[in-house]
């Protein structure tokens, strides 16, 4: 018998990889925390499958997602990340991500890390939510909204409430397997 998934990673097996060993499963480590976040800023606006197409070549343009290398592009590498097709190629989302490496290591340095301040809004322990069916999981909530104004208090860039609450699902910060989903009791 097949196992049951939530219905939105569909037949592909990379989505349906990405569904069974990573999505909704906490993450405290900073340097996967900030790949989420750029993987998700870049998202915003397409599906989530386009990204995850293109993980590996976000990987390899943006050095391994190592934010303290990201932090010091110079306009030089700005201009080499736009002419990289293997990547999506909009201009305001690559230059905040090299303002959101320099906003992410000044929330580390007042908080000691990054997770200790994204995590302190859940009070350190996943979400979890008893979702039936896709169709009732929310795109937006009370605390994406909250997380997102204070991101972009400190500096962030396209970090909005629905990036927000994508980056809080795939990082397990809130459980939003439906309750049929054979991960749901897992994560």
């Amino acid at each position: 018998m097949d196992k049951v998934r939530c219905s939105w990673c569909g037949k592909d097996p990379l989505y349906i990889e990405y569904h069974d060993t990573e999505w909704g499963v906490p993450v405290y480590d900073d340097a996967k925390l900030f790949e989420f976040l750029i993987l998700e800023t870049f998202q915003a606006g397409l599906s989530w499958i386009t990204v995850l197409k293109k993980r590996e070549n976000f990987r390899k343009a943006f050095d391994n997602f190592d934010y303290k290398k990201i932090a010091t592009y110079n306009e030089a590498k700005f201009n080499e990340l736009i002419q990289d097709a293997g990547i999506i190629r909009n201009k305001l989302k690559v230059k905040a991500t090299i303002s959101n490496a320099v906003a992410f290591m000044n929330v580390q340095q007042e908080f000691g890390s990054f997770s200790n301040y994204i995590w302190k809004f859940t009070n350190g322990k996943p979400i979890k939510n008893s979702w039936k069916n896709l169709t009732a999981v929310p795109a937006t909530t009370k605390l994406s909204d909250e997380i997102s104004k204070d991101l972009k208090k400190r500096g962030f860039k396209f970090v909005g409430s629905t990036v927000l609450y994508a980056h809080m699902q795939a990082t397990g910060m809130i459980n939003d397997h439906v309750t049929e989903c054979f991960r749901y009791n897992e994560v």
